[in-house]
């Protein structure tokens, strides 16, 4: 008789202690601000390096806009407005947490960095004589690419770069634009900011 109420009080002092440890853990998350549960829903879709696409809900979606202007240094400076989205610090774990991530920069479809930041300066010689795309794409830490109704969140400027006069600066030859239209879809389907895609230039 005295084993088995011992083997109950065990039994009682491990559901209390899990019980505790599972409600300090969930409230150091929600302190954090960090769901531990998935968000949205991974696609069989992929883009073109083989991410794949997390769907969620339109409402409350991440949004991003993008502007890309010379800059002094001879290269162009390139600026991102973000909405129900931020930047998770280098070293962030692999997880992905709603409405948080990085973002991708390229230019004409070819990957150039993954920003944690929203401004970056992008080098002159990847983007010389002609005209050039730069989109930006959000994505989860899990590298995840953020979806709405199927269609990657991301934003897409055209920049057009004339010959240069020797001692000009691209300022006195060159021009940018947002290629998104007034609903934030931005070329290609990429849903973007509406308030930058009408307000950009």
């Amino acid at each position: 008789m005295s084993w088995t109420r011992s083997l109950s009080t065990a039994l009682a002092v491990c559901v209390v202690l899990a019980g505790s440890v599972g409600c300090g853990s969930r409230d150091a998350q929600e302190r954090d601000g960090v769901s531990p549960s998935p968000v949205g829903v991974l696609l069989d879709e992929r883009d073109e390096e083989g991410r794949p696409y997390r769907e969620v809900d339109g409402e409350g979606a991440p949004e991003v806009g993008v502007e890309v202007t010379p800059d002094t240094d001879g290269g162009w400076g390139v600026r991102l407005t973000v909405r129900n989205f931020r930047f998770s610090p280098e070293g962030t774990g692999g997880r992905a947490v709603a409405g948080r991530g990085l973002a991708r920069l390229y230019v004409n479809g070819s990957l150039v960095t993954a920003l944690r930041t929203p401004e970056y300066h992008l080098p002159a010689h990847l983007v010389p004589r002609g005209t050039h795309q730069v989109t930006v794409r959000l994505c989860a830490d899990d590298g995840s690419v953020w979806t709405v109704d199927g269609e990657p969140v991301e934003s897409t400027a055209d920049i057009t770069v004339s010959e240069q006069d020797p001692g000009t600066g691209p300022a006195a030859t060159a021009s940018a634009s947002v290629s998104a239209s007034a609903d934030g879809r931005g070329r290609g389907g990429g849903r973007g900011s509406p308030e930058d895609a009408e307000g950009a230039s």
